[in-house]
């Protein structure tokens, strides 16, 4: 089990810049953050659920004395990362990039989570709120004077409309789900082969500190490490797809019969299938069916996926 939601808590990686960490990083259960200037604050993300965005919000504001949220950025279009868009103040400036603008205005699961999922996530009092401001290549913002990159990496990886926030005179980087630090990745609506270009970009940052999309934070002595073991993960799936399609397997036979090796231990493994039927739909040509995508995955885990949101 992770850490109770109770003792959930705001840390700060240098002056004036805050990770929001939610232990287990698990389904919905994701990392957020913000950037405090000279009379203005930066939100990198918001959380799934009503309650757990007031929580991070209501931190930010102890934690700054109340200085304003003046902008906001979606490092991707996932719930987990956006569904508490609506609770950010009105006046607030909301940034992403243009596909992640698409992709939250076509998401039904804000409007009622399917049953994949045990418990079954209640959103609680959201709705859908989209980037005021649509990112294609990368924009500088500044948060009370301090400069923030908001850079896309020219293709899809995670999901096509992921953005990092970067942050170059302190040397932090908020990759969202381009990182799960200690868990299974998630590349589904994304790139096997995007995700796995996009880990030498995130290196070349030269990041001192690194808040991930899950997970425990990171710095630049764990960084290569972290890197290193999703490349592996990725090279995993991509040499399991390809034998899979050698053998006329399907994407979830195939994953019954992979080796999972040091990533057997990483929670959310079923996420395995998920990232075969993107795989094998880049391999032919085609997109994923997220019905069927999703219903292998609780047959390859046994029945619905859990989370602790």
């Amino acid at each position: 089990m992770g850490e109770p939601v109770a003792e959930v808590r705001l840390r700060q990686v240098v002056d004036g810049v805050f990770a929001w960490v939610q232990p287990d990083g698990t389904w919905w259960v994701n990392n957020a953050g913000a950037v405090a200037g000279d009379g203005a604050v930066l939100v990198v993300d918001t959380c799934a659920t009503e309650q757990r965005t007031r929580r991070f919000l209501g931190a930010l504001d102890e934690a700054t004395g109340g200085v304003p949220v003046r902008m906001a950025v979606n490092t991707h279009q996932h719930g987990d990362h956006a569904y508490g868009n609506s609770l950010l103040p009105e006046a607030a400036v909301l940034f992403g990039h243009e596909a992640m603008r698409e992709a939250l205005l076509a998401d039904f699961v804000i409007d009622g989570c399917p049953p994949f999922w045990t418990p079954v996530p209640d959103w609680g009092n959201v709705t859908r709120r989209v980037p005021d401001v649509a990112i294609r290549g990368e924009v500088t913002v500044f948060a009370g004077g301090r400069r923030v990159e908001l850079r896309h990496p020219g293709y899809a990886a995670h999901t096509p409309g992921d953005v990092v926030a970067w942050l170059p005179e302190e040397r932090v980087l908020f990759t969202g789900d381009l990182i799960f630090n200690g868990l299974t990745p998630l590349v589904m609506m994304g790139s096997v082969r995007g995700a796995l270009e996009s880990l030498e970009w995130l290196a070349a940052f030269g990041a001192e500190h690194v808040v991930p999309g899950h997970g425990p934070l990171a710095d630049a002595a764990s960084l290569p490490g972290i890197l290193a073991a999703h490349e592996r993960y990725y090279r995993l799936v991509l040499d399991v797809a390809r034998k899979g399609r050698e053998h006329g397997l399907t994407p979830l036979a195939a994953a019954r019969g992979a080796d999972l090796g040091e990533f057997a231990a990483w929670d959310d493994s079923e996420r395995l299938v998920l990232n075969l039927h993107r795989a094998y739909a880049d391999a032919e040509g085609g997109e994923v069916d997220l019905l069927t995508a999703f219903g292998d995955a609780m047959t390859y885990h046994g029945g619905p996926l859990p989370t602790r949101v």
